[in-house]
């Protein structure tokens, strides 16, 4: 017992949780790898989700944070893991685009990790200040068509910055990135008068606009989001083309059993079904996804890799 408690103390320093599981398995925990920092809303998923998989595993399962690189430093050590069925990386919408971002990709996205299933979407936010005179959509366009606005985002090549470029792309309007060190660093910049506008996730937004700082133009989704429900979406106010999600699954060593697999997608299917884990994330701004098994999150990478890599070569964005 004392080792035990050594050994969880030793993680808890390192900044590994480690959820807390009734039965669990006396045997090595399943980690999963998150590409972001604490606060994100990969790892908020994946510590909203570690407990409840851990339970319907029977097995402790750890998170791990490794950013860096558009998530390619964490997927990078799923690529490179033994396929015992004890490692997992959350992917999401921003290592799907690094392939078009990084020109030495450590590995290669379509064969070198192993689709699990996709777990959830969530959307951006078009925000501007509360005093801000551009109070529709249609005020921004029309000045957004006579000078270049300036725009935060939570990083380079971040679902903000691609949320962004995708929107000036079809609307045609004049856009300047500025980029942060993380959503809270941008949202700070646009309460502060730095920059016009940001399309910021809901879960970073969210509050900002509730308690009356930010006004909400439209939201990036094709369908309106529980918790902003009195905000229109782009596709409502005529660009469906602008339409966006961020969205996050689970990927696997290449060598990972098709059975281990099919038990890890199934089990999180098991755990985003449950009715306390909906309400959790709903209050985070994270939808479930649909059905998604591992061919169909397989075929659904894919796609967004042959669709971001369009977007980021006509926006010239890079990470080297």
């Amino acid at each position: 017992m004392r080792r035990r408690m050594m050994l969880l103390g030793g993680m808890a320093a390192c900044g590994t949780s480690l959820a807390q599981v009734t039965g669990a398995s006396a045997g090595a925990p399943l980690i999963v790898l998150v590409g972001g920092p604490p606060g994100t809303p990969g790892d908020l998923l994946a510590r909203t989700l570690a407990e409840p998989l851990a339970a319907e595993l029977r097995q402790p399962v750890v998170v791990e944070n490794r950013p860096g690189a558009a998530g390619t430093v964490a997927l990078a050590t799923v690529t490179r893991g033994k396929g015992d069925g004890h490692l997992l990386g959350l992917m999401g919408l921003q290592s799907a685009v690094a392939p078009a971002l990084i020109k030495s990709m450590p590995y290669d996205t379509g064969r070198d990790l192993a689709a699990v299933r996709q777990l959830t979407t969530v959307n951006n936010v078009l925000v501007v200040r509360s005093d801000s005179p551009l109070r529709t959509l249609d005020d921004l366009l029309t000045m957004g068509r006579k000078e270049t606005l300036t725009y935060a985002s939570a990083g380079n090549a971040t679902p903000a910055h691609l949320a962004a470029e995708l929107f000036a792309q079809v609307s045609r309007v004049g856009l300047r990135h500025i980029p942060f060190s993380g959503a809270t660093a941008g949202i700070t910049a646009l309460l502060g008068g730095h920059v016009q506008l940001m399309f910021a996730t809901v879960p970073a937004a969210a509050v900002q606009v509730q308690g009356g700082r930010l006004r909400a133009l439209a939201t990036s989704s094709s369908e309106r989001i529980a918790l902003l429900p009195a905000v229109p979406t782009l596709a409502e106010l005529g660009w469906p083309g602008a339409v966006m999600r961020d969205w996050h699954g689970l990927t696997a060593p290449p060598r990972t059993g098709g059975e281990r697999i099919r038990q890890l997608s199934d089990a999180a299917a098991t755990v985003l079904a449950g009715d306390g884990v909906r309400q959790r994330l709903a209050a985070l701004g994270l939808e479930p996804a649909g059905p998604s098994g591992p061919d169909e999150f397989r075929r659904f990478i894919d796609q967004e890799m042959q669709l971001w890599s369009g977007i980021v070569q006509r926006a010239g964005i890079s990470l080297q």
